[in-house]
């Protein structure tokens, strides 16, 4: 777009100095129409006629979610319940996102107590939900759900008892509306700020949480509404941070307007669809009484009364002599415009148009592919730098300081490693001789290709060489098997009995 030129007017200052210096003038003056070049760059900042609508703020990220948070969970959590994109919307999030489960394993030196953690891990992960509903995977689809939704989520610690054999350890899952916002204090060594307490160099501290939900319809009475103080190291806080800020808000929040407007024009064309379709014709005419000009009453065949149409009704005006019949309108690029609109709520959610409303037909093969590739790097983002280190890594931790306090592990220093759920592939076909041919290559190694379909590779290896040892015992020759079969499907030739290359020459003259 061309843009005006900027007039920088020779003021009188100008001329005055121009008398005594005309080389400070002119520099003072080539000064001045740099900086309002400069200051047209940035047409966003401009106000004017065409900018009057535009209100912006310059508060901080934790003071906007202070005053919109609440409301901003409230209407999401309707839109989710009611509104059928929006429910796909967060849906697909969180299949991507965790799909079947986001799993660790433990990564010592030693293989030993690597094995025996990750057997301690899968008996503990059956039963840590402490309400008792599922397993770790499902607090975690649970967790990421309510992120997304509600805009943050908090796991807390809970000790138990222990028992033998077993890590005394279970997790709650609490919504964000159990943090009291009310609580606020400014001390010398500490504050708390929407119901977070930090020290003074910023920590956080303890999260003040109420009990009980507070939206809960029980008894007043036998509720408590009394917040109580929360160490933050029982806490796990997950929320994704877009500024520096304490708090998260729902994903969907730059698609709410345009989800509601959506669904407000749906219901209005459909209300409108089903008026063109009430009245099918109404009989019109004079009445006999001399010709007089008598305001018609719309009645039915039996003369009484109409007050509401119906589909297919035919209205009989009194005295009428002849039939009128309406001809419905129509409105066209209906479909076009709600495609526009889809495209807008989807970016909102950020994620493609073609996941959330299941429509394929504007996309052909490489375009939905390519797609799928950004949506991913965007999930793999979430899920290494969001996910993974603000929920499942300290759990991890808990896991494990609670398994070495009961004498199950001889350290409580275990690093894990995380094994997010694989992409469906689009071509597998294609995707499979490209993971072989970077492994055969040397570019990844075999572990790394089977943990990232979401399998333990010491698992996988022994679990095959188990299954090797029983085919060779029970004499069984498998294509599967690259000791005895090559990748066309012949026989290995056998290392050791196989026929042995020839000599060359000059070790034939020295044996001679």
């Amino acid at each position: 777009m061309r843009t005006k030129p900027v007039q920088v007017s020779f003021t009188w200052s100008d001329r005055a100095l121009a008398l005594f210096s005309p080389t400070r003038a002119a520099k003072r003056y080539a000064s001045r129409a740099t900086l309002a070049n400069l200051r047209r760059l940035y047409e966003g900042a401009q106000k004017g006629r065409l900018s009057d609508g535009w209100r912006s703020s310059n508060t901080a990220a934790d003071s906007e979610i202070t005053a919109a948070g609440g409301l901003l969970r409230e209407r999401m959590r309707d839109l989710v319940r009611n509104n059928p994109l929006a429910a796909q919307a967060v849906q697909v999030l969180v299949n991507n996102m965790v799909g079947p489960g986001i799993r660790p394993r433990a990564a010592t030196s030693n293989k030993a107590r690597n094995k025996k953690i990750d057997k301690l891990w899968n008996e503990w992960a059956k039963a840590c939900d402490a309400h008792g509903h599922t397993d770790f995977h499902g607090l975690l689809s649970l967790a990421v759900r309510e992120m997304i939704e509600g805009g943050e989520v908090f796991a807390l610690k809970r000790p138990q008892r222990s028992s033998k054999g077993k890590v005394p350890l279970q997790i709650e899952l609490r919504e964000a509306d159990h943090l009291d916002t009310s609580r606020l204090s400014e001390a010398k060594d500490n504050s708390i700020r929407q119901g977070i307490e930090y020290d003074k160099a910023g920590r956080r501290t303890a999260y003040w949480m109420f009990p009980d939900h507070p939206g809960d319809t029980t008894s007043a009475f036998t509720r408590r509404l009394e917040s109580i103080r929360i160490p933050a190291d029982m806490v796990a806080h997950l929320f994704e941070r877009q500024r520096v800020q304490s708090r998260g808000v729902p994903w969907g929040t730059p698609a709410m307007t345009a989800l509601r407007d959506l669904g407000d024009w749906q219901l209005a064309e459909m209300v409108r669809k089903k008026t063109e379709a009430c009245l099918v014709g109404v009989v019109l005419g004079e009445d006999g009484d001399g010709g007089a000009s008598v305001a018609p009453t719309v009645e039915d065949a039996d003369g009484n009364q109409i007050e509401q149409f119906s589909p297919g009704m035919i209205a009989y005006a009194r005295g009428g002599k002849d039939i009128r019949f309406n001809t419905p309108g129509h409105s066209g690029g209906i479909a076009e415009w709600n495609r526009v609109q889809m495209h807008i709520i989807a970016s909102g959610f950020r994620m493609p148009y073609a996941l959330m409303t299941g429509d394929l037909s504007q996309a052909n093969f490489s375009s939905n592919r390519a797609g799928l590739n950004e949506f991913r790097r965007m999930v793999d983002q979430v899920q290494w730098h969001i996910i993974i280190p603000m929920f499942c890594e300290r759990i991890w931790a808990w896991f494990i300081e609670a398994a070495f306090t009961a004498g199950l592990t001889d350290t409580p220093d275990i690093p894990a490693e995380w094994a997010p759920p694989k992409f469906e592939s689009v071509n597998p076909k294609q995707d499979a001789e490209t993971d072989l041919i970077e492994t055969r290559s040397g570019f990844t190694s075999l572990p790394q290709q089977i943990a990232k379909r979401g399998y333990d590779p010491r698992e996988v290896v022994e679990e095959q060489a188990a299954f090797l040892k029983e085919t060779d015992d029970l004499g069984l020759v498998l294509d599967s098997d690259p000791r005895k079969m090559s990748r066309a499907g012949l026989a290995q030739a056998d290392l050791e009995t196989g026929p042995k290359p020839e000599p060359s020459s000059s070790t034939a003259k020295d044996e001679t």
